[in-house]
């Protein structure tokens, strides 16, 4: 009895130890946005004579509304609601684009193997190690050539072709799991090769798109370098538009509205986490043990 008791009360020292180290990790990540968002609704009275946790006394959207609406960006008093709508112009065609042809591709190197199949996929790989500085001056030329610089539609080819490596990786990895002898047996009765993948392989791949997508949207939406390089004025995506808004010059610095541009700008990945952050787990994990 004594060793039960024991082992009852190590259990539960354990357990405080464990909940204790969760819950202070999770304030250590949760601080930051607090201060954000209680700064993003007091006014510059109450930020100056305040202190930085202290809760507002008289909370206000008017930051809010100023940073959507009408805060002054660069030399442009219109906020940062044109420049949030040119990045969704540009996440959700570019995400499509990479996530649909990253399925084709993985697809390929899974079940429809050819000579050479392995060396070009250790080839394409290597675009998940390559940085983002090196494409950026063969990326300019060939946007020049193209006439898509400073342009929606060029920074949506730019995150497609360098999202590719990452898609094909994550669609192949999934797809080799998927028994083979499902597709040998289509391949019998006659069916190509889009029938195989319309018909087999995209009615099991729907934890592997969420993963997919979640991924391509985050880097995509979150990017600031390609979005600054590749284009200018009123074309350039929230991020640009927020560190312009941050560094613009003025005769006070509001931080109430830098806090409120920078929460809109996350709302959407937070969002899409929400919404898909289960099936993402659930992706990551498809196909890990086999049985």
């Amino acid at each position: 009895m004594p060793d039960a008791i024991r082992r009852s009360r190590s259990e539960t020292a354990g357990r405080i130890l464990i909940y204790g180290t969760l819950v202070l990790f999770a304030v250590y990540f949760l601080v930051p946005l607090f201060v954000m968002v209680i700064t993003s609704v007091k006014n510059m009275d109450e930020i100056r004579t305040g202190t930085l946790i202290a809760l507002p006394q008289q909370p206000t959207l008017e930051p809010w509304l100023k940073a959507w609406g009408y805060a002054t960006i660069g030399v442009t008093n219109e906020g940062i609601r044109g420049f949030f709508w040119n990045s969704i112009r540009m996440v959700i065609p570019a995400v499509l684009f990479s996530t649909l042809i990253g399925a084709v591709n993985g697809y390929v190197l899974s079940k429809w193997r050819f000579r050479g199949s392995d060396t070009f996929f250790a080839m394409l790989l290597l675009g998940c190690f390559i940085p983002f500085q090196v494409v950026l001056l063969p990326m300019a030329r060939t946007l020049g050539f193209l006439g898509l610089s400073e342009s929606i539609w060029g920074l949506v080819l730019v995150h497609t072709v360098y999202g590719l490596a990452f898609t094909t990786l994550f669609f192949r990895n999934y797809y080799v799991a998927v028994p083979s002898e499902l597709v040998n047996a289509a391949r019998i009765d006659g069916a190509g090769f889009f029938r195989i993948f319309w018909k087999i392989m995209l009615p099991v791949s729907t934890p592997i798109f969420m993963v997919t997508i979640i991924w391509q949207t985050t880097q995509i939406w979150n990017d600031f370098l390609f979005g600054v390089c590749f284009s200018t004025g009123e074309t350039q995506p929230v991020t640009v538009a927020l560190n312009n808004l941050v560094n613009t010059s003025s005769s006070v610095k509001e931080y109430n509205v830098d806090m409120a541009a920078a929460i809109i700008a996350a709302l959407p990945t937070l969002f899409v986490y929400f919404v898909a952050g289960k099936y993402f787990v659930r992706g990551l994990t498809a196909g890990a043990v086999k049985g």
